[in-house]
Formats: structure tokens, C-alpha cells, sequence
């Protein structure tokens, strides 16, 4: 064998090799995901126990978790998947959030979205924008919540829950979201 052959073959073992490797993180990545969803869903069951059916009866749902701080202007991100109930299909999404006013805090959210009509849901996986005018006064640990939440969504067709889990937050804020397509997990 030739060095030029055999340097072929070892640059052809470590692409096998590296792209195992970026499977199986991804697969790691997915299935993280996959645990927090599950694990956010339990929490909305056991808060609202009547979401458990319309849940099932929906075309699809979305659940994210995000994090963040606010002190006059706000930020958060997140990861999260939308649902289609009918094909079983998982779409794995990322969230960012930008707001500003009085508000103070940080906290760990999570969001459901119930979809009304595969329309709605298609189009949110699509451009997946929630703009939202929000007074907020909640406070979460170890999984409890407490306070509440009002806010106007631009997304129609859909019922949004949210459940702060850790953190304390409270002021009057205008801001919007952003979520999109995680092309690394899908």
C-alpha cells in the first residue's frame, strides 16, 4: 500500500468516525430534548389536569423551556419541539425573547402551546413568531408555581400556557419571541 493510499484510508476513517460521533451527539441532543418536554408536560398535567385531553385531542403541541434575566430590558432562550399529533413527527425548535420596561427578575419558564388546527401549527413551525404585551408577578421552585401571567399572543388558533418552574419575576413589559427550526436536530 502507497503512503498516498494509506493517508486516504485514515482521512476516510476519521470522516466515518467524526460523523458517528455528530449522530450520536444529536441523537444525545434529541433525546434531551425529548426528556425535557416530557418532564414539562407532567408539571402542565398536574397544574391544569383538563389539558391532559385537549392535549390529546389537538392536532399537535408545542412545549419550550427557556431561561433568562430582565432588569428594564429582558432576554431569554430556550429549546423546545412541536408535536404533530397525527403524523408523530417531532420538530425540534429553539426560542429567543427580547423585552422592555419595568420588569426585574430571572427565571426558568416553560411554554405550551395547544394547537387549534394543523394550519396554525404548521405555520408556527414555519415562521414562529408570538408577540406578546405582558404584565407578569409569578414565582417558581423545585417544579411549584405561583403568581400569574396575562399577555395578548399574535398567534391565533392556539391556546398558550405558561408555568414559571424556578426564579421570580414581576414588572410591566412589551416584547416578543422568535422561534425557529433547530437545523442541528432536525
Amino acid at each position: 500500500m502507497t503512503f498516498q493510499k494509506f493517508l486516504k484510508l485514515g482521512a476516510l476513517s476519521l470522516s466515518l468516525m467524526a460523523a458517528t460521533a455528530l449522530a450520536d451527539d444529536k441523537a444525545a441532543k434529541q433525546a434531551e430534548v425529548m426528556k425535557s418536554t416530557q418532564a414539562a408536560m407532567e408539571r402542565f398535567y398536574k397544574a391544569r389536569p383538563q389539558l391532559k385531553a385537549a392535549v390529546a385531542k389537538a392536532p399537535g403541541y408545542g412545549v419550550f423551556t427557556t431561561y433568562g434575566v430582565s432588569f428594564l430590558i429582558g432576554g431569554s432562550g430556550g429549546t423546545g419541539l412541536v408535536h404533530d399529533n397525527k403524523s408523530m413527527k417531532n420538530t425540534y425548535m429553539k426560542v429567543g425573547a427580547a423585552s422592555a420596561g419595568l420588569q426585574l427578575g430571572a427565571s426558568q419558564t416553560e411554554m405550551l402551546f395547544v394547537f387549534k388546527t394543523p394550519a396554525a401549527m404548521n405555520k408556527f413551525v414555519e415562521s414562529g413568531w408570538e408577540v406578546t404585551n405582558a404584565v407578569t408577578a409569578s414565582a417558581g421552585a423545585s417544579g411549584a408555581t405561583a403568581g400569574a401571567g396575562r399577555g395578548e399572543t399574535a398567534m391565533q388558533d392556539a391556546e398558550t400556557y405558561t408555568l414559571t418552574k424556578n426564579g421570580l419575576e414581576a414588572g410591566l413589559a412589551v416584547g416578543g419571541s422568535k422561534f425557529w427550526k433547530d437545523k442541528d436536530l432536525n
